[in-house]
């Protein structure tokens, strides 16, 4: 391929057919000598502003100029497209820094292309292409995971591995499931989810959300035997808690780790709002967490006798009766937009402190080894 010339090699064949000399060009066109002289030498390239001078003084597009000057140091750059483009794709992989930020890759601030590459392979299992079943509750109904939802699925995943759990047995599940349902009458009680869980043989932990996921939280396996919920808790709320989890047991309870779930929207103060589920198992997942929690019969009773009435004492009665938290109901009044999310909202308390001082937790303060097991 012929080298693009520089454009002082043309503007050289110019000044000669027209017999002119630099300090006339300079003259005619108002710029200083040595600004041509360079040009000519090839010590420098074309201006836009030069560009349209050198057009007028010698009757030719000033984007002519502009492209002997581009084709020529674009032909001359010296740099290493290859490079980028692999730093490039491995930066579309993941979210790097916030990666790095969190500890989930061990880079210096001086790191080489092939340690970035090292990393992220040793992160997502040994490729950078590796995927693995996962059901996911969001917020957003979308076909595939967003990297930093599919990172924190990994995040998940490697932090599972180290979690020591009673041994799986799919019959006792009913079982843990009323443990479950007994512990969410009581803010403080959801310090005992991990223990519940444990001794059932799920393990359960708890990931602060990267920037840019919209998850709540996911249900997968380790192997056949090894079940695990994962929740993010980034709508620290009783009510949204309890459902996610709930949600997520259902997935382990039916055997589900095949799909990417959606959840439900939120609004600006994490209220739940009108479900976007469309695959089937998800709207089994919901039905089952919304039954679990309040029996559909019972919120739609509740429901016939005091709408649109909805006082502060009647919650709290309703609550007592069905042996629930009160938020518990307020959200699943939200969901069925019998009230506002402006509503009652002192009912709806927070609750990750009380989850995270029990639960394996890599966020908010809490601090987890990068890797606890690498070997599933």
């Amino acid at each position: 391929m012929t080298k693009p010339m520089h454009p002082g090699r043309k503007l050289r064949e110019l000044l000669e057919q027209r017999g002119w000399t630099q300090d006339e060009l300079a003259q005619i066109t108002g710029k200083r000598r040595q600004t041509i002289s360079n040009i000519v030498a090839g010590k420098s390239g074309v201006t836009p502003e030069m560009a349209i001078s050198l057009g007028a003084a010698f009757g030719n597009e000033p984007s002519e100029w502009l492209q002997w000057s581009a084709e020529y140091e674009l032909a001359v750059a010296e740099v290493d497209a290859a490079d980028v483009e692999r730093r490039a794709r491995l930066y579309s992989l993941a979210p790097v820094r916030e990666m790095v930020k969190r500890g989930w890759l061990d880079l210096p601030d001086s790191h080489t292309d092939d340690d970035l590459e090292r990393e992220l392979t040793s992160f997502f299992s040994g490729s950078l292409d590796s995927n693995f079943p996962v059901a996911a509750r969001r917020t957003i109904s979308l076909s595939t995971l967003n990297v930093a939802e599919k990172a924190w699925c990994f995040r998940a995943r490697q932090l599972a591995g180290g979690i020591v759990a009673a041994e799986f047995d799919r019959g006792r599940l009913d079982s843990a499931e009323r443990q479950l349902r007994k512990a969410a009458a009581y803010q403080k009680d959801a310090s005992k989810v991990a223990k519940i869980l444990s001794e059932y043989g799920i393990r359960f932990l708890v990931i602060e959300p990267l920037p840019g996921a919209r998850m709540d939280g996911a249900a997968f396996w380790l192997d056949e035997g090894a079940p695990v919920i994962a929740l993010s808790v980034r709508f620290d709320r009783l009510d949204a808690f309890w459902f996610t989890l709930f949600h997520e047991f259902a997935h382990i309870k039916h055997g589900d780790a095949l799909s990417v779930d959606v959840g439900v929207l939120h609004d600006a103060d994490g209220g739940i709002s009108v479900s976007l589920v469309e695959d089937e198992n998800e709207k089994k997942a919901n039905e089952a967490a919304a039954e679990a929690l309040i029996p559909r019969h019972e919120i739609e009773s509740f429901i016939s006798r005091v709408s649109p009435y909805y006082s502060r004492e009647r919650i709290i009665q309703f609550a007592h009766r069905v042996r629930i938290h009160p938020a518990v109901i307020v959200g699943q009044l939200q969901h069925r937009r019998e009230i506002g999310y402006s509503a009652l909202r002192e009912f709806l308390v927070k609750i990750r402190a009380s989850v995270t001082e029990t639960a394996l937790t890599d966020g908010w303060g809490h601090f987890a080894p990068r890797i606890l097991k690498e070997d599933w």
